[in-house]
């Protein structure tokens, strides 16, 4: 078998884990974007949860096999490839504007995560993490893709205790559910749990675009790629339908929270609640790391010097804007960027099942 044919076991679980890592920033693991584009729909978040799982696994094969089946072209550009000239210069340059906006929000996550828990100034937490994110991003690409793959899997297994051990406890509270459906409505995304649906995959795929298809460039084999892409998505929809109902089955407490999941931890164990916050921080941290590559390596005036000085400026905007609410910023950003990404997504659709049939 050639090698564009055979496929890493190694290789395909350090895909799934960088896969995985894109989408777990704040929103996600805080349990906060579980909220507003699952739960709050109710017993119609399974209908979220399901069409999810559909478009992860389709958008995750094709977004990183069309990287690897491109690797070897240096001026490749995936917006241009799904969308044509015109739309693809587009949203060539509104990623990095939309991504620079959702950037505040996992720094604004971090800060809420260390305020709630240990009691750290928000402004402190923000600050520290804008950091860290700027230092990732000066350690190159390869190296950045080593380290969130590792925590990406780390993430999942412990959202999934957090909720699975949640499930168990409270799950007689499933048929109250349609009670607090009045005060889960307030954190919806959208009007509709289909459109939500559509949102969460637009929000996802549209600005990770560079992201996955940097991470199909550098698989070996196409292989690696595609089912990398197809166990990130399973384990990461699997994660969502677990917090989901971990998060459903504590409606009454839990909707006027920033962080819901630990919230969950902490009144499973406060030694478990510890140790997720410092999981959600590596959450945080492996997302916004990725967004900054995406956003910071399209900038080449000034050589690698102006690069630097550019990716500095950058963490400087995210920690002022990430001063504001981290539920509020979820509200209005991530639904916009949903939204922004819809054209795209359909290109990308139809791309793909040209390109297979």
């Amino acid at each position: 078998m050639d090698g564009h044919n055979k496929c890493n076991k190694k290789a395909v679980v350090k895909f799934a884990g960088a896969f995985i890592a894109w989408v777990i920033g704040s929103g996600f693991a805080t349990g906060q974007e579980v909220l507003q584009f699952f739960t709050s729909y109710g017993y119609w978040s399974y209908g979220v949860v399901l069409l999810n799982l559909i478009g992860f696994l389709f958008l995750g094969q094709v977004l990183l096999a069309t990287g690897q089946e491109h690797k070897n072209e240096t001026t490749f550009n995936h917006f241009k490839y799904f969308c044509g000239e015109k739309l693809g210069r587009f949203y060539s340059w509104l990623i990095p504007v939309t991504l620079i906006l959702i950037m505040p929000v996992l720094i604004s996550g971090a800060g809420a995560t260390l305020s709630e828990y240990y009691g750290i100034n928000h402004y402190i937490g923000s600050a520290v993490m804008a950091e860290m994110v700027f230092c990732a991003y000066l350690i190159g690409f390869e190296r950045l893709v080593k380290i969130v793959s590792t925590i990406g899997p780390v993430i999942i297994i412990f959202s999934l205790l957090v909720g699975t051990i949640t499930v168990i406890l409270d799950f007689n509270n499933f048929m109250q559910v349609s009670q607090y459906e009045l005060i889960l409505s307030e954190s919806q995304s959208s009007p509709h749990w289909i459109i939500s649906s559509i949102l969460y995959l637009s929000l996802n795929f549209q600005s990770g675009s560079a992201y996955f298809t940097a991470l199909g460039i550098s698989a070996n084999s196409r292989k690696d790629a595609k089912y990398g892409a197809i166990f990130g998505a399973i384990a990461l929809v699997l994660a969502i339908a677990i917090m989901n109902t971990a998060i459903l089955l504590n409606s009454e407490n839990i909707t006027t929270l920033e962080i819901p999941m630990l919230y969950l931890a902490k009144k499973i164990s406060y030694i478990l609640g510890a140790v997720f916050s410092i999981v959600l921080i590596l959450g945080i941290f492996s997302s916004c790391s990725a967004m900054m590559w995406s956003v910071c390596s399209r900038f080449t005036k000034g050589g690698k010097r102006g690069n630097q000085i550019f990716a500095a400026l950058v963490a400087i905007f995210i920690f002022v804007l990430g001063l504001f609410s981290f539920s509020e910023l979820v509200g209005v950003f991530y639904p916009l960027e949903g939204y922004l990404g819809l054209i795209f997504i359909g290109c990308v659709i139809y791309k793909g099942i040209k390109h297979k049939f």
